[in-house]
């Protein structure tokens, strides 16, 4: 490692992200109300980035039915609320747990498959709830249900938000979610990045590398991804019911949307570098940019999406990410260890 790298990575690079935690942290203050709805959808988004590459990237399990746990954990959330009577804050974390526990029976069942039928199992067990939870007619069935405004708009810290930012309640919720949605993408960065860099961690990418190698050092391949499908099941769970608080009905085919909750994330992944911490941020950066440069041109938005993304399929394999280490030979966020020094001989 250079002197520069070493001085990126220690110094740089943590200041530039405080800098920048703190400047998203007061956006609900100092930026419109629209931006911050904006912002939320991309911070969201994120969340759902870092759990499908943790799954994908590290776990070589490429998912297509990551919205059943979105569902999974907007449906718990809202049935806490209507059902139970409880806070929507208590309930993101019921959905969470919910979410997890039914990953537990989907992962008995798509952990006998390989390959592109893993993800075929997936997306059928996705479509299964979707078409399940849709018969619930106590949360509206196909047609789905509204959260009650009284439910949102009173929940913890609501009063005091809208005399910090002299807003709405609506605005005042809008800012409440925002600030949830970007502790959640600090806790997936940090955890994240625990785990990868620990001996777990380490052994999930040999595991993903060459499965044969790491099991014949005693590494157990079922074991790790498990525990990565359950913990991403949960992170994706609780950022299913923050999305759905904000927006405040659901239904079936918003909550189990392949396309909003799974093809888009996987677009993120995939520019931004799959396998590498730094590529769904860099990728969702992309997204949101070309979404606001796009969104008046309808279809053609998601054509040029489309193109973009084969394109760095075909040319850019590890994303812009790993087209940018690449070339410039420096990772200031990397994942391995160094490998230990011989101890000297006697004779040296």
């Amino acid at each position: 490692m250079t002197e520069g790298a070493g001085i990126m990575r220690k110094v740089l690079l943590p200041a530039g992200l405080l800098v920048t935690a703190v400047l998203l942290a007061a956006l609900p203050v100092i930026g419109s109300r629209a931006l911050v709805q904006d912002l939320f959808m991309v911070l969201c988004l994120l969340v759902l980035a870092l759990n499908w590459n943790m799954l994908a990237g590290f776990a070589g399990l490429v998912s297509v039915g990551q919205q059943a746990f979105v569902g999974i954990g907007a449906y718990g959330m809202f049935a806490c609320v209507i059902l139970w009577g409880m806070d929507p804050l208590a309930g993101l974390l019921v959905g969470g747990l919910v979410a997890m526990a039914l990953s537990v029976p989907v992962a008995f069942f798509t952990f006998r498959l390989n390959g592109a039928y893993f993800a075929i199992g997936t997306w059928a067990v996705a479509d299964i709830a979707r078409l399940s939870l849709g018969q619930w007619r106590a949360l509206g069935g196909g047609t789905g249900t509204a959260l009650p405004k009284s439910a949102v708009q009173d929940m913890p810290g609501i009063e005091a938000i809208r005399t910090l930012i002299g807003g709405s309640r609506a605005a005042a919720v809008d800012a409440l979610t925002y600030w949830l949605a970007l502790a959640l993408v600090l806790a997936m960065l940090a955890a994240s990045w625990l785990f990868l860099r620990s001996r777990m961690g380490l052994g999930l990418q040999a595991v993903r590398d060459n499965p044969v190698a790491a099991r014949s050092v005693g590494v157990d391949p079922v074991r790790l991804k498990a525990l990565v499908f359950l913990l991403t099941a949960f992170g994706t769970g609780i950022c299913g019911g923050l999305l759905f608080i904000q927006i405040g009905r659901i239904s079936p085919d918003a909550a189990f949307s392949l396309l909003d909750w799974t093809a888009f994330v996987i677009f993120i992944v995939v520019i931004g570098g799959i396998g590498t911490l730094p590529g769904p941020v860099v990728g969702v950066l992309v997204f949101y940019g070309l979404q606001r440069l796009l969104a008046d041109y309808g279809t053609v938005y998601l054509i040029v999406l489309g193109l973009i993304g084969i394109a760095i399929m075909l040319f850019a394999r590890r994303g812009l990410w790993g087209a940018l280490t690449r070339r410039t030979g420096l990772d200031p966020v990397p994942l391995s260890h160094a490998a230990p020094r011989p101890a000297p001989t006697p004779d040296s």
